[in-house]
């Protein structure tokens, strides 16, 4: 079911779009962020992905991961026209430790971020979740489809210490229609929390 380039169209910028939203897709190694750009994004993808060498070993975490034998060593990016006049423009973000320098300048100029997780591996999310509140950024968290869950959402939650503002959705970044999904909810996401900032200055 994975959704590569062959999906892909070279579909031209609206003459129409006049407001470009910046996002950022955050997470641990491995928990699909490359899979979600390549699957939503309705341009060929840039990707900086590397084949994965030996060299790496005892660098990167691969537990829970073993099969990946690539890896992203700078970002993704793709993007996706809401409306007419709207576009999104995706980054997604290495998950090794060693490049998480890179991560406070793909978050300058971005509205938001979809921290992308993996509940077999749920450790790694609390460095982006950390950063974004860092930050002060907004953002969403989408529990990728590894197999069968076998924790709840609420335990999910629970587990990340996210406040309820915070949304929480699962998803299969392989899948167009559901990675879609998760970006509206982060659109709406910040219209809501635009709308209340200025309700609450009226």
């Amino acid at each position: 079911m994975d959704s590569t380039t062959s999906e892909h169209t070279r579909a031209p910028l609206r003459s129409t779009a006049n407001d470009g939203l910046k996002i950022v897709i955050v997470g641990g190694f491995g928990v699909g962020k490359t899979t979600m750009v390549r699957s939503v994004s309705e341009i060929r993808p840039l990707s900086t992905e590397e084949t994965m060498t030996q060299a790496s070993l005892g660098i990167d975490d691969a537990s829970g991961v073993q099969d990946k034998t690539t890896t992203t060593v700078a970002f993704d990016f793709g993007r996706i026209s809401l409306d007419a006049k709207r576009v999104l423009y995706l980054f997604g973000a290495p998950g090794q430790q060693r490049f998480w320098f890179l991560w406070d300048r793909l978050f300058s100029g971005t509205l938001g971020a979809v921290v992308l997780v993996d509940t077999r591996r749920l450790e790694d999310s609390w460095y982006a979740i950390d950063r974004l509140e860092h930050h002060g950024m907004p953002f969403i968290v989408a529990r990728n489809k590894f197999g069968d869950q076998e924790h709840s959402l609420d335990s999910v939650r629970d587990a990340l210490s996210l406040p309820e503002g915070v949304p929480l959705i699962d998803c299969d970044a392989r899948a167009r229609d559901s990675s879609k999904q998760v970006l509206i909810t982060l659109v709406n996401h910040l219209y809501a929390l635009s709308t209340a900032t200025q309700e609450a200055m009226s």
